[in-house]
């Protein structure tokens, strides 16, 4: 899965979606994902919502001879025409506290004190955030835990009976396995090629297997936040793995813009989406990753005016980038991943290869986006298994012979992508 986010806040109303749409699938993208369109709370987050059934106005156009749910559905059918499947945020662990579901159904919801419990995280620095506009769902102790059950299900038949082929389950972990087992079974009676991906970011990989285990096509991991240093997203990719494919992610809507945190390198940039998407089995990147859009996607705040100029254009790399993924299934794949050693520690050197021996590669990435890097490695088919041979389908300068010892000259945040032929 390629995935590429159209944020609702920053992109308006439906009518408007198209040159997004034909932009997403002209670089190689064949997923789309939409976070929530529902009607919502008072707050105005899209994640607060209200509605389960109804869309936010702020997204259809009232000039429009057709209905709000016709409007979503020709959107749908625009981003199909392109060749790419829509998937939308399913957002069942909360609802928005003003929603009427909590005085038409108070037992379906967890309470502290005699009052609706608002969720809440904790972060890093151990500072707990409460979300004061959402209400939590009890899915494991309410005394009508099937009605609430069938009240979930109606809600993903509705999105799909849209158009919607997938969902991206937000905060998966967070409803009970079980639970999910059933719902995910229960909608592919129904449709059987409906996907489910599981956000599992900040939950242990213990907790990551537990959820995948309830029949998720695939998790979102947190190649994002490496330094391309310690060993800890080797490790967790290697617990998961074998259970479930991942997508990696350079930013997302959580996150601040990496155009911004890089201190506006576009070699930073490159160099993030090129590990990205060949890292995992799956990649996305939000709206504006592409333009090296610098302003964090606010779901509350944002607005269409707020769209900014192209700071840097990096349409045709990434597209470059998706068609190596498209061609290659080693980087279709969650195989095992090891990390060689290299004489020059500023380089990142991986071997990638197929669990079902469909090619291997090796990825040499100049960790420094700012300077050059020199790149010696004395033998490369001493690090393949197979006969080869090695074909370099680098994005810049591939060389079509491949010398022994091999030397390059990384230019800041280069990468080097080798690969056997199948």
């Amino acid at each position: 899965m390629k995935i590429y986010n159209v944020f609702p806040r920053l992109v308006g109303r439906f009518a408007e979606w198209t040159p997004h749409l034909e932009r997403a699938a002209a670089m190689g993208f064949d997923w789309v994902f939409v976070n929530p369109i529902q009607k919502t709370g008072r707050s105005g987050s899209l994640y607060s919502v209200a509605d389960y059934f109804a869309v936010n106005p702020d997204f259809v156009d009232r000039r429009s001879k057709l209905d709000a749910d016709a409007q979503v559905r020709a959107m749908i059918a625009e981003a199909e025409r392109l060749g790419m499947s829509v998937m939308i945020d399913l957002v069942i662990n909360h609802c928005a506290v003003d929603s009427a579901l909590v005085k038409e159904h108070p037992e379906w919801f967890v309470r502290e004190g005699g009052r609706i419990a608002n969720p809440f995280c904790v972060e890093a620095d151990g500072t707990k955030v409460v979300w004061y506009d959402l209400a939590q769902f009890d899915h494991e102790h309410s005394s009508d835990r099937k009605g609430l059950e069938d009240f979930l299900h109606r809600v993903i038949a509705h999105l799909a009976d849209l158009g919607f082929k997938g969902f991206r389950c937000d905060a998966a972990y967070q409803l009970p396995t079980e639970l999910w087992k059933r719902l995910i079974t229960r909608a592919r009676k129904a449709d059987p090629d409906l996907v489910f991906v599981a956000e599992t970011l900040g939950c242990s990989p213990e907790q990551t297997r537990s959820t995948a285990g309830a029949g998720f096509d695939a998790i979102f991991n947190s190649s994002k936040w490496w330094d391309f240093e310690g060993s800890w997203l080797l490790e967790q990719y290697d617990l998961t793995r074998q259970v479930v494919p991942s997508i990696s992610f350079p930013e997302s809507h959580d996150t601040e813009r990496l155009f911004l945190e890089s201190g506006q390198n576009p070699n930073a940039m490159r160099q993030r989406y090129l590990f990205a998407a060949l890292f995992s089995t799956g990649v996305m990147i939000p709206i504006g990753f592409e333009y090296g859009f610098t302003c964090r996607l606010d779901v509350v705040n944002t607005q269409p005016d707020q769209w900014e100029g192209i700071n840097v254009d990096l349409t045709h790399e990434i597209a470059q980038i998706n068609r190596i993924k498209d061609r290659y299934p080693v980087f279709q794949s969650e195989g095992p991943i090891e990390r060689i050693e290299c004489s020059n520690p500023a380089i990142l050197l991986l071997h990638k290869s197929h669990p079902k021996g469909q090619g291997e590669a090796l990825i040499a990435l100049n960790k420094d986006p700012w300077n050059r890097q020199y790149l010696r490695v004395e033998n490369l088919y001493h690090y393949i298994r197979s006969p080869g041979p090695l074909r370099d389908v680098s994005l810049e300068w591939a060389m079509d012979f491949l010398p022994t010892p091999f030397e390059f000259d990384l230019a800041p945040g280069m990468g080097r992508v080798l690969v056997t032929e199948v």
